[in-house]
């Protein structure tokens, strides 16, 4: 039964245990993008300025609140491969779950607040990261992008964005998915650096760039899980 006893070890275990999980979900899906060819793979912990780096994985001020990957330019990009991606926090933290209720039934790991709040919030990660709805930002759940893959739909149809020489009026020309101009530059260099910035903003997406006629992908940059 909780007691007033165990309030200063629920909030222990709030501001150990649930970035620990939401590190675990992160983890399920960029390992995942990783066997997929992704590149410039990150995991972020929490939100705010950033505290310090190791590798990967980012921590943020609030390391115990939210947490999102992110990654690059993969090379199997097929309904099946972002299926696993979207899918991989979700069976991280359902392996993790099971792991710690198998050790807890086989006497190898002591039943505390800590492996109560751990397979808690394992569950409460995997069922709103499951459940198909959008959420108000505009990005959708993992549930939900799975669903629509399953079901055919374009889930993660790319915006293309194009930089191209203008002749006429000897400018590099950044241009959106519709084929309107965005932006023009004098020097290929800062057409390319807006470009980059115009579809990492808007991914799904991919940039391609004009080179003696022919359209050439310069970078790719997927949907990312939450």
């Amino acid at each position: 039964m909780f007691g007033l006893q165990d309030i200063p070890k629920f909030f222990l275990a709030f501001f150990i245990v649930l970035p620990v999980i939401s590190f675990l979900h992160e983890l399920g899906h960029v390992f995942f993008a990783w066997l997929m060819g992704g590149k410039n793979i990150k995991v972020i912990i929490g939100s705010g300025r950033l505290l310090f780096r190791i590798g990967i994985i980012e921590v943020r001020q609030y390391y115990f609140w939210y947490g999102f990957c992110s990654f690059d330019n993969l090379k199997r990009r097929q309904r099946l491969s972002n299926i696993l991606i979207f899918a991989g926090g979700s069976l991280f933290n359902a392996i993790a779950a099971v792991i710690v209720i198998h050790l807890i039934e086989n006497d190898m790991l002591e039943a505390t607040i800590f492996t109560y709040q751990f397979t808690y919030f394992s569950l409460y990660y995997i069922f709103f990261a499951l459940l198909p709805m959008p959420y108000p930002d505009g990005n959708s759940s993992d549930g939900k992008i799975i669903l629509d893959l399953i079901r055919n739909k374009k889930a993660v149809e790319d915006n293309i964005y194009r930089v191209r020489w203008n002749e006429d009026k000897k400018q590099w020309c950044v241009l959106d998915h519709d084929k309107k101009l965005v932006q023009a530059f004098e020097d290929e260099e800062d057409a390319l650096a807006k470009a980059h910035e115009v579809a990492q903003n808007n991914r799904p997406s991919r940039l391609l760039n004009s080179k003696n006629g022919k359209e050439v992908e310069i970078r790719q940059y997927p949907k990312v899980p939450l």
